[in-house]
């Protein structure tokens, strides 16, 4: 399980998975969307906005 981190980038993940999730977007890699990392799903959200 994922360490708690600063609530900020908490709300700043929480709001990259939702936009994903709109997208049709539930898993990266085999892995659900809430087991990524921001560095992950910052990487998968730039790539489906270009």
């Amino acid at each position: 399980m994922r360490k708690p981190e600063n609530p900020v980038i908490e709300n700043k993940r929480d709001k990259i998975i939702e936009s994903l999730v709109k997208e049709g977007v539930f898993k990266i890699n085999g892995k659900q969307l809430y087991q990524l990392s921001l560095y992950e799903l910052m990487k998968q959200y730039t790539m489906k906005a270009e």
